[in-house]
């Protein structure tokens, strides 16, 4: 089996893979104190395991894209001491059948290359990927297979919780899909804001970028958002929550050898 990790700023997401097939439920570890190591600690990763009945010693191998450093160390160090395997960490130097067009390929996060490389295997090229997580990210790649680039914008949540800590009299409200875009009350306004401010910056971006690029990209969505603003843009063709941690699967299949 092999173990997928995709371990972002905001949450770590682990799915098991026997062949192609992607086990069920993926896990997602939630740490108390980001970019903590000890958050990241053995025991929450045996206690997943021991939970889904899977052995340790039925995992092969690990393949894992991050983008934290502090991650990485602990998720390396978790590999050797319950696995006893050593992880392959993807990066801009990894073979990926991409050809990166970024101007410094070692500045491109690991999560959009992943994200990228499952997007062209599953859809096609040319795509747009659009990964909504702690930053929202767009990436662009040509009928070439080639990484064009794309935009990082801040992320739904990150936009929020800057909006509730900076305006003393703005309440913290959930983020929903309001019935209306002119909000009748303050808790209703800023609902809109976020949500139909967000739809509304996905479909514009995507629309310059479609200024910019050939042919007709399809556009695929992933992401902790992915799903809500999936049905709130319309330019996303189709959500696919799993997409970086297939990326990670298609990558390790075709550098195993």
């Amino acid at each position: 089996m092999l173990l997928a990790i995709d371990a972002g700023n905001t949450n770590i997401k682990l799915g098991l893979y026997e062949g192609s097939e992607l086990y069920v439920p993926v896990w997602r570890l939630v740490p108390e104190h980001l970019r903590a190591a000890e958050a990241y600690d053995v025991t929450k990763v045996r206690g997943l395991f021991v939970g889904s009945g899977i052995g340790a010693q039925e995992v092969e191998a690990i393949i894992i894209a991050s983008v934290v450093p502090r991650s990485s160390h602990a998720l390396r160090s978790i590999s050797e001491r319950y696995f006893h395997l050593k992880p392959v960490f993807v990066d801009h130097m990894t073979n990926t059948g991409l050809k990166i067009l970024y101007d410094q390929p070692s500045e491109l996060g690991a999560d959009r290359i992943v994200a990228a490389v499952a997007a062209v295997e599953k859809y096609g090229a040319p795509c747009i990927v659009v990964d909504f997580g702690t930053a929202t990210t767009f990436n662009a790649i040509n009928s070439n297979r080639e990484y064009l680039g794309g935009i990082i914008a801040p992320g739904i949540m990150t936009a929020a919780e800057a909006l509730f800590s900076h305006a003393a009299k703005l309440p913290r409200v959930d983020f929903v899909r309001p019935l209306n875009v002119i909000g009748r009350s303050t808790v209703t306004a800023m609902q809109s804001g976020l949500f139909y401010g967000s739809a509304s910056l996905v479909d514009g971006l995507i629309e310059r970028m479609l200024l910019e690029l050939e042919d007709s990209p399809k556009v695929i969505a992933t992401g902790g958002m992915g799903e809500l603003m999936g049905h709130a843009s319309d330019r996303i063709d189709v959500v696919d929550e799993n997409l970086t941690l297939d990326g990670l699967r298609i990558i390790y299949e075709m550098n195993k050898a």
